[in-house]
């Protein structure tokens, strides 16, 4: 395939944007951008479900709630240990809470499930959306710090988002560490208790932002 080139222009502007948004836990959030493809030369990296995690946490006022989702699949395309372009996939139905237990845990990860009757579409609404979607618009460097972007798309709705990680490779392996960073839920339409959204909640509001951590393990196909 051929590799797209990325406009030197628009990869300042989230540069800027990002040094702008820095006390938005670590995160910068666009418009949809162009995905960019590997080259010829590029080695397939397939993801490894099992190892691999996105944690999650969310807050209101009254405490936080926090879990982890995992990857259905994805792959990785690399040369000469720098990434190229990947394509992600992300299971909805494995939506998990670890801060909760018995019945309050069944019922919360229900309720982000969005498989309660009447309920449905409060947040993920996972018999709709089964899953959700993240595909590479770019890698680039930054501060000593590798700079990922990348269109998620989740309940039919895409905007693409900016975080730092590290990245390293071993032999055939390679691994992502993401730093936490946070995305605005309502972008992609989860307004479920926004005060952004609603009026007169009071106290009984949730954060709009996300805060999530993303551990990436793949290995050369």
């Amino acid at each position: 395939m051929k590799k797209v080139v990325l406009n030197i222009a628009l990869v300042a502007f989230a540069s800027l944007a990002f040094v702008a948004c820095k006390d938005d836990k670590n995160s910068t959030t666009q418009e949809e951008q162009e995905v960019v493809e590997a080259s010829e030369a590029a080695a397939t990296y397939t993801v490894n479900t099992e190892k691999s995690v996105i944690k999650w946490q969310g807050e209101k006022p009254t405490g936080s709630h926090n879990g982890t989702i995992q990857l259905a699949s994805g792959t990785v395309e690399v040369q000469d240990q720098s990434i190229e372009a990947g394509n992600f996939t992300i299971d909805m139905n494995s939506i998990v809470d670890l801060d909760l237990e018995g019945e309050s845990k069944q019922n919360l990860e229900a309720h982000l499930k969005g498989t309660v009757e009447g309920k449905e579409g409060d947040f993920f609404n996972v018999t709709e959306y089964p899953t959700a979607t993240f595909e590479l618009t770019g890698v680039s460097e930054q501060d000593g710090k590798t700079m990922v972007s990348g269109n998620l798309t989740m309940k039919d709705q895409t905007h693409n988002v900016t975080f730092p990680a590290s990245v390293s490779f071993n032999e055939n392996t390679m691994s992502l560490q993401s730093e936490t960073f946070a995305i605005d839920r309502t972008k992609w339409g989860v307004n479920y208790g926004s005060k952004s959204v609603f009026d007169n909640l009071g106290d009984k509001f949730i954060n709009d932002e996300i805060e999530l951590t993303i551990e990436l393990h793949a290995s050369k196909s």
